[in-house]
């Protein structure tokens, strides 16, 4: 065994509680002092959310960002592709596929602006705002599953994860 494996497995013993135990995605390998890294178990967090996502809308090819960009190109209608960019966190050169992608499915409409040359207004098309109601209706089933799994602390959760967001951004 690894010294650094030896280390965790100790910590673990002695740290009690549901995060001493590997998780059934990492129990077989030996992580070392990745065990211990945030942002590790932060990513693996978040693949496993947007693979079970994916699952329960039925489309194994969903890519994460669509449902976040429909959702505020709905509640921001003629938003830019740079505040769009901003809002879901996303660098504009990962954007502007994303939007094609939406565009090319008629999910999404792009038109000049009419305050800047520059730039296009985004809103989504019928088409975009049906399928974005029903993948609400699963993402809705989705953050319940999630409430389970967290439980009472959610709010404290939400705040750590925000303030991870703020701390590092």
């Amino acid at each position: 065994m690894h010294k650094d494996d030896v280390t965790v497995s100790a910590r673990r013993r002695t740290a009690g509680g549901p995060t001493a135990q590997p998780s059934m995605r990492t129990a077989g390998a030996r992580l070392g002092r990745l065990d211990e890294f945030i942002g590790f178990h932060l990513r693996l967090a978040q693949d496993a959310s947007f693979r079970a996502f994916a699952r329960s809308v039925g489309v194994r090819s969903l890519k994460p960002g669509r449902f976040a960009a429909m959702t505020v190109i709905h509640n921001n209608p003629g938003i830019t592709q740079s505040e769009l960019s901003r809002a879901i966190a996303r660098d504009k050169s990962s954007v502007t596929p994303l939007i094609q992608d939406l565009e090319r499915d008629r999910l999404v409409r792009r038109r000049p602006s009419k305050t800047d040359r520059r730039s296009v207004s985004l809103t989504l098309t019928r088409h975009g705002e049906m399928i974005l109601r029903r993948l609400m209706v699963h993402a809705a089933e989705h953050d319940r599953k999630l409430d389970e799994i967290v439980g009472e602390g959610k709010p404290e959760f939400l705040h750590l994860l925000r303030r991870i967001t703020d701390g590092l951004a």
